[in-house]
């Protein structure tokens, strides 16, 4: 149930990068997978290399998805960023 949660929670961070410029690895399809693993792989991470069932999933479990899934889309953007830089000059 907590990968549900997590994965859920990155495709709710991935929808505000409407609000910054498209300059993600793989655009916005790229950006929404790169959201949704990030979220997950750093949620299972989190918790021991375990995945918690369904009476051990709380608003915790929500919370910890956030940073795997910024960092996530943070280093894609930049990936994608500096491939954009290199294909104008």
């Amino acid at each position: 149930m907590s990968m549900l949660v997590w994965v859920m929670m990155g495709i709710a961070i991935w929808h505000f990068m409407v609000f910054v410029p498209d300059r993600f690895w793989g655009g916005i399809v790229g950006a929404f997978i790169v959201a949704t693993l990030g979220a997950a792989i750093f949620g299972f991470i989190a918790n021991g290399a375990t995945i918690p069932g369904r009476n051990d999933t709380e608003l915790v479990q929500a919370l910890i998805a956030i940073p795997g899934a910024l960092i996530a889309l943070g280093a894609s953007w930049l990936y994608g960023s500096r491939l954009e830089q290199t294909a104008r000059t």
